[in-house]
């Protein structure tokens, strides 16, 4: 889970108060679990309604460049991992074990060290529900998520309250080839997705849909250098905080144009904008208690919950416990 407004607090709470702990059919025969994340053959350009309180990746290359090492340099990988908005609210949502993840990286010829990390472009609220607007049919989102490189590691953002710790070492050579991968993986992976959506509690539950977001990006970024021939330190245990919803196997809605295009389908129209009313920015704070209220309603009592994955809608029948964080153990790669 990562970094982010008015409606990223709205989402914190709503999540503690559905009692969050940490610790029918589809589009047609043969669908796929999960659902396979959609990727693309270029990142699109923002729409300049999204608009992000905190400017995303201020201090990262403008061009999106990624220094070259020499290739007998030896590169220091280090896991970083920091509580979400501790920027904010220091620790408190380390508590809750809601961490956001990165990797450092450290030259031994030039002594520099760059981090490397992927986020939303306009803060989690915007990137796990949209916003309705009185001229558009239907829900607008705001969810881009994209890398950020830059030169500097912040020593004391994250070993004040979260870890900094050498994981493995790895040549220039096989930092030049992860620069080019993450490039690619970039640009074609362009949205983030806060949910992983599955059957049940357990490891052998049914996955429906599965995330996409910072800690995501670690695991990957782990997984390539392990196929470039790193070798991770033995010993370190390494955990990454997740969302997951519960529900039965997920109802194909249709996508944006079947639904609120024309013809469309007006009672799912109303249906989805009522679920999402609850999660509209800039409430007083009556108002966002009677959200509150809302959410748990339809989520917990009516047992229902909309996804938008793929740029498609997708209808959850929600089952207990309906939400849970949790801050679960991934191993490092071996070879």
């Amino acid at each position: 889970m990562c970094p982010g407004s008015r409606m990223d607090s709205l989402v914190a709470a709503v999540l503690l108060l559905l009692g969050v702990s940490v610790c029918s059919t589809a589009s047609g025969l043969g669908q796929r679990w999960p659902v396979p994340y959609r990727r693309f053959d270029h990142r699109p350009k923002s729409d300049p309604y999204c608009q992000a309180k905190y400017t995303f990746c201020p201090s990262g290359y403008a061009d999106g460049s990624i220094p070259l090492m020499k290739n007998e340099d030896t590169i220091e990988v280090l896991r970083l991992q920091a509580p979400v908005w501790e920027f904010k609210y220091g620790d408190l949502l380390g508590h809750f074990k809601i961490m956001h993840d990165a990797i450092g990286f450290r030259s031994s010829i030039t002594g520099k060290n760059y981090t490397a990390e992927w986020y939303e472009l306009f803060q989690l609220g915007n990137c796990t529900f949209p916003h309705l607007r009185a001229d558009v049919e239907e829900p607008f989102w705001c969810n881009q998520g994209a890398a950020c490189f830059y030169e500097g590691i912040d020593d004391l953002h994250w070993t004040s309250y979260g870890t900094l710790v050498p994981v493995a070492a790895i040549s220039g050579t096989m930092f030049n080839e992860m620069a080019k991968w993450i490039k690619e993986d970039n640009r074609t992976g362009i949205y983030y997705e806060t949910w992983t959506v599955q059957e049940s509690v357990g490891d052998n539950s049914s996955v429906w849909f599965d995330s996409y977001d910072c800690s995501k990006f670690v695991l990957r970024t782990y997984q390539k250098l392990s196929e470039l021939g790193a070798t991770f330190k033995k010993g370190i245990q390494t955990n990454y905080t997740r969302l997951f919803l519960y529900s039965g196997e997920p109802v194909y809605l249709g996508n944006e144009s079947s639904i609120f295009g024309t013809p469309g389908n007006k009672s799912l129209t109303t249906a989805i904008h009522k679920f999402y009313f609850p999660y509209r920015p800039h409430q007083s704070f009556k108002e966002l208690l009677l959200s509150i209220a809302d959410i748990y309603g339809k989520v917990v009592i009516d047992k229902t919950f909309y996804l938008y994955y793929n740029f498609e809608y997708w209808y959850l029948p929600m089952k207990s416990p309906y939400i849970k964080i949790i801050y679960e153990e991934i191993p490092l790669p071996s070879r």
